[in-house]
């Protein structure tokens, strides 16, 4: 692709999905301070890090169990 009118025409062919991760990395988010907790409480030792490798070894151990549905 080399011209303008090629990559619009290009763009007009892509699914909604692709659109979005196109218009993602065009328009990158800045990190904020939500982002920057949830990574720290993700990371070995905050908070969240227990929960996630809990989950991962239910999962490995086939554990895990279907989300409820609302009645």
């Amino acid at each position: 692709m080399s011209t303008v009118e090629e990559i619009k025409a290009a763009i007009d062919k892509l699914s909604p999905r692709e659109r979005c991760e196109l218009h993602a990395l065009l328009n990158p988010l800045p990190e904020d301070e939500w982002d920057t907790q949830m990574r720290a409480d993700a990371d070995p030792g905050g908070k969240l890090h227990r929960l996630m490798v809990e989950a991962e070894e239910d999962a490995k151990a086939g554990r895990l169990r279907e989300f409820p549905t609302p009645e």
